[in-house]
């Protein structure tokens, strides 16, 4: 899941009730003895007031920023490794603000801090620290469950569809099957031709079944391929091949329905395939990733699509898999990288 950023106006917003809870108690204090007639405290209170205010402001807005955006957004870093860097940063922050504190309050205020004093400060900003710590992870956690309700809600809505979609075509697969059956027991002393229609059925009932699931295994994907593949060489014959090289471990992942067959239809589709040109399509393995690649000879006359279908296929990695598919073209190769999870 892609972070997002916690609002920068809602973190101004707490850094500043903060500031002023914190410091009220005191200046009521000094309020009431410049109000019982200790006229001389009143400059001194001021300038005091005000010192600490933006002390307190700029501390509380550097700890909640650090702590909800910089080390998820900007460093990019998650579960261990960021919690020890907010911890360091938020330590490191605590000292620099209270070294440089120290070093301004008797320039500014004209006023010495006693041990006392030095003491409660490092206690309140201590305390401070604490309550921010908590605070910035409960504004990242409703961030990142705003995302999470926001993606849910549209993976329902494509069900929706899905489910509007099946009930549209509620009658068609009868009526497809049956004439497929019919079909084959036409043509029994053909072989070629009954393998071709029983490959034909096979990818019509994947694509209807493939429809309930929102990711497959690999291994299913793979024996879809093939029956696509032999439709697909039984068009082109010699001008078309594919190579499959999955390792056996990554066959156990999951991917989205149809995003293999996708790639290598976008590949016969938008590349020329001639006796001159045969078309070669690779489809492998390499460490976590699944790579599909071919040579890149655009028809000269193109053929008819909406040109989607990549641009889907990477919405619905992003959304089931919160992953990005990565496509490259190198040295006159077209190629299509998937990532993918592994098995929880």
């Amino acid at each position: 899941m892609i972070l997002p950023t916690v609002k920068k106006q809602q973190i101004i917003k707490i850094a500043l009730l903060l500031a002023v809870l914190v410091s009220l108690p005191r200046n009521i204090h000094v309020y009431n003895m410049i109000s019982s007639g200790n006229e001389q405290f009143e400059s001194v209170w001021v300038v005091d007031f005000l010192f600490r205010l933006v002390f307190m402001v700029f501390f509380s807005w550097a700890i909640l920023e650090i702590n909800a955006n910089v080390v998820y957004i900007k460093f990019k870093l998650r579960g261990t490794f960021a919690t020890v860097s907010i911890i360091v940063l938020d330590l490191v922050m605590l000292f620099a603000t209270l070294t440089l504190w120290k070093a301004l309050h008797p320039i500014i205020v004209d006023s010495p801090l006693s041990n006392e004093g030095r003491g409660f400060l490092t206690f309140g900003y201590v305390t401070l620290l604490i309550v921010l710590y908590f605070i910035a992870r409960i504004l990242r956690l409703q961030a990142n469950q705003r995302v999470s309700d926001i993606e849910n809600e549209h993976l329902k809505h494509q069900n929706l569809q899905k489910e509007l979609t099946a009930l549209k075509n509620q009658i068609d697969p009868h009526f497809l099957f049956n004439s497929l059956n019919s079909l084959t027991s036409l043509i029994r002393d053909n072989e070629p031709a009954t393998q071709f229609v029983k490959k034909l059925s096979y990818m019509y009932r994947y694509i209807l079944q493939s429809g309930d699931s929102d990711l497959v295994s690999i291994r299913e994907e793979l024996k879809y391929l093939e029956s696509y593949t032999y439709l697909m060489k039984t068009r082109y014959r010699e001008r078309f091949e594919i190579e499959v090289n999955i390792a056996e471990g990554l066959k156990g992942r999951k991917i989205p329905p149809l995003a293999l067959q996708l790639l290598v239809e976008n590949a016969v589709k938008h590349n020329e395939i001639s006796e001159s040109n045969p078309l070669l399509v690779r489809v492998y393995s390499r460490e976590n990733s699944i790579f599909i690649e071919n040579p890149l000879r655009p028809r000269t006359t193109m053929a008819e699509g909406t040109g989607t279908g990549l641009l889907n296929l990477r919405k619905r990695y992003l959304l089931l898999q919160q992953q990005d598919i990565l496509v490259r073209t190198e040295n006159g190769i077209f190629q299509v990288e998937l990532p993918l999870r592994k098995i929880e």
